[in-house]
């Protein structure tokens, strides 16, 4: 495959999590910033190499071929950003466009060589989970913050969302993969959280708990 469609399997993997039976050719469009007239060319192109079932009008799937295909860029991405974490000192809001680019390595030699240096993590920097080399993904229950019980702890596993100002606004405020959070209060009137995050208190917007997985 070529980068440009290394990314499209990418990002139909990503939506088809959220849409199983079909991915909108719009949405796509809209994740890689370009026309759908495009899209439906490339379509074509990677439903002729067996990477996915594409109909007109009725959304695109990845085939077989093409979500193990997605599951090993995915795992490629994902390793550098641990090791761009773990080994190069990146922060965690700076490591996602680096493992754009580092995720169309081809050499499965290096990936899994660079696996076991990482010895064999189960999550990136971020809490999402790491394909092994057979594709298989790690399930992990997790719900997120707004959804809690009051008064209960939990543990912060991973972001919905990952983007730099987020994960700028999460370092401010101390909270990092594995703080204990507590929901001590909800405002009814728009969901405003005061948590207690590693014994200190604070206050969420309902946008931000929105955005936080915990376990």
């Amino acid at each position: 495959m070529t980068i440009s469609e290394e990314n499209y399997i990418k990002v139909i993997y990503h939506l088809s999590q959220v849409s199983p039976k079909g991915v909108n050719t719009n949405a796509i469009a809209g994740m890689l910033d370009t026309k759908a007239s495009s899209v439906t060319d490339m379509l074509k192109k990677l439903s002729d190499k067996d990477l996915v079932s594409y109909q007109k009008y009725q959304g695109v799937t990845l085939t077989e071929n093409g979500f193990r295909s997605a599951k090993m860029i995915v795992r490629k991405h994902r390793l550098w950003e641990v090791f761009l974490v773990e080994k190069l000192g990146f922060a965690w809001d700076e490591v996602h466009d680096i493992a754009e680019e580092l995720e169309h390595i081809k050499s499965e030699t290096l990936i899994n060589k660079l696996d076991e240096y990482l010895d064999f993590p189960a999550f990136d920097p971020h809490g999402d989970p790491i394909p092994d080399v057979n594709g298989v993904i790690k399930k992990v229950n997790k719900l997120l913050l707004s959804e809690v019980e009051l008064r209960k702890e939990y543990q912060c596993v991973g972001v919905k969302h990952s983007s730099s100002e987020f994960l700028q606004y999460l370092d401010k405020q101390k909270i990092a993969l594995g703080s204990k959070i507590i929901v001590k209060e909800k405002e009814s009137f728009d969901d405003t959280l005061l948590v207690e995050v590693n014994s200190k208190e604070i206050t969420i917007s309902n946008k931000i708990a929105n955005n936080l997985y915990v376990h």
